[in-house]
Protein backbone atom coordinates (compact mmCIF):
# COMPACT_ATOMS: atom_id res chain seq x y z
CA UNK A 1 0.00 0.00 0.00
CA UNK A 2 1.72 3.20 -1.03
CA UNK A 3 0.69 6.17 1.57
CA UNK A 4 0.41 9.49 -0.25
CA UNK A 5 0.46 13.81 0.83
CA UNK A 6 -1.57 15.54 -0.72
CA UNK A 7 -0.96 19.85 0.29
CA UNK A 8 -0.25 18.30 4.06
CA UNK A 9 -3.65 16.02 3.84
CA UNK A 10 -2.92 12.28 4.20
CA UNK A 11 -4.87 10.36 1.37
CA UNK A 12 -8.76 9.93 3.38
CA UNK A 13 -8.80 6.49 2.62
CA UNK A 14 -5.08 5.48 4.43
CA UNK A 15 -6.61 6.86 8.04
CA UNK A 16 -10.36 5.43 7.29
CA UNK A 17 -8.72 2.01 7.35
CA UNK A 18 -6.63 2.43 10.15
CA UNK A 19 -9.55 2.83 12.12
CA UNK A 20 -12.65 1.05 10.78
CA UNK A 21 -10.42 -2.50 11.59
CA UNK A 22 -8.11 -3.59 13.67
CA UNK A 23 -5.37 -6.71 14.18
CA UNK A 24 -4.02 -9.12 16.64
CA UNK A 25 -0.18 -7.69 17.21
CA UNK A 26 2.39 -8.77 19.91
CA UNK A 27 2.20 -6.81 23.37
CA UNK A 28 5.09 -4.82 22.41
CA UNK A 29 6.70 -3.83 19.17
CA UNK A 30 9.96 -1.85 18.50
CA UNK A 31 10.36 -0.50 14.79
CA UNK A 32 13.05 1.02 13.57
CA UNK A 33 13.60 3.51 10.33
CA UNK A 34 14.99 6.84 8.93
CA UNK A 35 12.75 9.83 8.80
CA UNK A 36 13.76 11.50 5.24
CA UNK A 37 12.73 14.88 4.57
CA UNK A 38 13.32 16.16 -0.03
CA UNK A 39 11.65 19.77 -0.72
CA UNK A 40 13.42 22.17 -2.67
CA UNK A 41 14.49 24.17 1.11
CA UNK A 42 15.88 21.20 2.56
CA UNK A 43 16.90 18.21 2.83
CA UNK A 44 16.97 16.07 5.63
CA UNK A 45 17.60 12.50 7.76
CA UNK A 46 16.93 11.41 10.99
CA UNK A 47 16.80 8.10 12.88
CA UNK A 48 13.16 7.24 14.25
CA UNK A 49 12.72 4.85 16.62
CA UNK A 50 8.59 3.71 17.28
CA UNK A 51 8.29 1.48 20.46
CA UNK A 52 4.67 0.44 21.11
CA UNK A 53 3.99 -1.16 24.25
CA UNK A 54 0.72 -2.02 24.01
CA UNK A 55 -2.32 -1.39 20.90
CA UNK A 56 -5.47 0.62 22.31
CA UNK A 57 -8.80 -1.49 23.00
CA UNK A 58 -11.70 -1.77 19.97
CA UNK A 59 -13.26 0.62 22.68
CA UNK A 60 -10.74 3.32 23.01
CA UNK A 61 -10.43 3.58 19.07
CA UNK A 62 -14.41 4.05 18.85
CA UNK A 63 -14.06 7.04 21.44
CA UNK A 64 -11.33 8.41 20.15
CA UNK A 65 -12.87 8.25 16.16
CA UNK A 66 -15.94 9.66 17.72
CA UNK A 67 -14.18 12.82 19.19
CA UNK A 68 -11.82 13.54 16.15
CA UNK A 69 -15.44 13.41 14.13
CA UNK A 70 -16.65 16.21 16.14
CA UNK A 71 -14.35 18.01 14.46
CA UNK A 72 -12.95 19.85 17.86
CA UNK A 73 -9.21 20.04 17.64
CA UNK A 74 -9.39 21.10 21.83
CA UNK A 75 -11.21 18.20 22.59
CA UNK A 76 -9.40 15.89 20.79
CA UNK A 77 -6.15 17.17 22.02
CA UNK A 78 -7.65 16.60 25.88
CA UNK A 79 -9.05 13.07 24.93
CA UNK A 80 -5.50 11.88 23.51
CA UNK A 81 -3.45 13.40 26.28
CA UNK A 82 -5.68 11.99 29.54
CA UNK A 83 -4.89 8.39 27.44
CA UNK A 84 -2.07 6.60 29.03
CA UNK A 85 1.01 6.41 27.41
CA UNK A 86 1.31 3.22 24.69
CA UNK A 87 4.92 3.66 23.71
CA UNK A 88 7.13 6.68 21.95
CA UNK A 89 8.38 7.95 19.33
CA UNK A 90 12.24 8.76 19.50
CA UNK A 91 13.75 11.06 16.88
CA UNK A 92 16.67 11.28 17.27
CA UNK A 93 17.30 11.29 20.64
CA UNK A 94 13.98 13.10 21.83
CA UNK A 95 11.30 10.87 22.67
CA UNK A 96 7.25 11.59 22.77
CA UNK A 97 4.92 9.50 23.93
CA UNK A 98 2.40 7.07 22.24
CA UNK A 99 -1.45 7.62 23.29
CA UNK A 100 -2.38 6.08 20.56
CA UNK A 101 -1.44 2.57 18.43
CA UNK A 102 -4.05 0.72 16.30
CA UNK A 103 -3.07 -2.27 14.04
CA UNK A 104 -5.45 -2.94 10.69
CA UNK A 105 -4.40 -5.75 8.11
CA UNK A 106 -3.22 -4.84 4.88
CA UNK A 107 -2.30 -7.08 2.36
CA UNK A 108 0.26 -9.61 4.13
CA UNK A 109 0.76 -7.18 6.70
CA UNK A 110 -0.71 -4.44 8.76
CA UNK A 111 -0.89 -0.79 8.77
CA UNK A 112 -0.09 0.64 11.99
CA UNK A 113 -1.24 4.24 13.06
CA UNK A 114 0.19 5.96 15.94
CA UNK A 115 -0.55 9.21 17.38
CA UNK A 116 1.04 11.45 19.91
CA UNK A 117 -0.85 13.97 22.38
CA UNK A 118 1.91 16.54 21.32
CA UNK A 119 4.09 17.62 18.60
CA UNK A 120 7.06 15.07 18.05
CA UNK A 121 8.83 18.32 16.34
CA UNK A 122 8.23 21.68 14.30
CA UNK A 123 9.87 21.06 10.83
CA UNK A 124 9.03 23.64 8.17
CA UNK A 125 11.01 25.30 5.06
CA UNK A 126 14.53 25.33 5.37
CA UNK A 127 14.40 24.65 9.17
CA UNK A 128 14.39 21.29 10.77
CA UNK A 129 13.34 23.66 14.44
CA UNK A 130 10.95 25.79 13.08
CA UNK A 131 8.34 27.77 15.44
CA UNK A 132 5.49 26.32 16.69
CA UNK A 133 2.07 27.24 15.49
CA UNK A 134 -1.25 27.38 17.52
CA UNK A 135 -3.58 24.12 16.88
CA UNK A 136 -0.79 21.78 15.45
CA UNK A 137 -0.47 19.51 18.63
CA UNK A 138 -0.19 16.44 17.70
CA UNK A 139 2.05 13.53 16.03
CA UNK A 140 1.24 10.50 13.58
CA UNK A 141 2.94 8.08 12.00
CA UNK A 142 1.57 5.78 9.96
CA UNK A 143 3.62 2.50 8.83
CA UNK A 144 3.12 0.19 6.72
CA UNK A 145 5.09 -3.14 6.93
CA UNK A 146 4.88 -6.92 5.64
CA UNK A 147 4.51 -10.13 8.01
CA UNK A 148 8.02 -9.88 8.96
CA UNK A 149 7.56 -6.08 10.22
CA UNK A 150 9.77 -4.87 7.04
CA UNK A 151 7.95 -1.62 5.32
CA UNK A 152 7.63 2.05 4.66
CA UNK A 153 5.70 5.36 5.62
CA UNK A 154 5.22 8.58 6.67
CA UNK A 155 5.43 10.65 10.22
CA UNK A 156 4.02 14.07 10.23
CA UNK A 157 5.59 15.09 13.38
CA UNK A 158 3.23 18.46 14.10
CA UNK A 159 -0.38 17.83 12.87
CA UNK A 160 -3.92 18.42 12.67
CA UNK A 161 -6.17 16.15 12.20
CA UNK A 162 -9.79 16.27 11.48
CA UNK A 163 -13.17 14.92 9.02
CA UNK A 164 -13.70 16.54 5.57
CA UNK A 165 -17.50 17.31 4.52
CA UNK A 166 -17.54 13.36 4.05
CA UNK A 167 -16.54 12.79 7.15
CA UNK A 168 -13.08 11.24 6.18
CA UNK A 169 -10.31 11.53 8.41
CA UNK A 170 -7.88 13.92 6.93
CA UNK A 171 -4.76 15.50 8.66
CA UNK A 172 -3.01 19.14 7.60
CA UNK A 173 0.80 18.67 8.35
CA UNK A 174 2.74 21.82 9.88
CA UNK A 175 5.42 21.51 7.00
CA UNK A 176 3.02 20.99 4.50
CA UNK A 177 5.81 18.35 2.47
CA UNK A 178 5.92 14.58 2.95
CA UNK A 179 8.60 12.72 5.59
CA UNK A 180 8.72 9.39 4.34
CA UNK A 181 9.84 6.59 7.04
CA UNK A 182 12.03 4.65 4.91
CA UNK A 183 13.66 1.04 5.41
CA UNK A 184 11.10 0.25 8.24
CA UNK A 185 12.36 -3.05 10.46
CA UNK A 186 10.89 -4.38 13.52
CA UNK A 187 13.84 -4.94 15.96
CA UNK A 188 11.41 -6.93 18.88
Amino acid sequence: MRIMMRRGMLTAAVVVTSVLAGVAAPASETFTATAALKSPQANATAPVTITIDRFVSATDRERILGIVKSNDAAATHKALAGMTDVGFIEVGKEKTPIKYAYATPSGDGRLITVVTAAPIAFVGGSAVKAKPREGYGLGLALLVVDGAGKGEGEISPATKIKTDEKGAIVTQDYSGETIHLTGISKTK
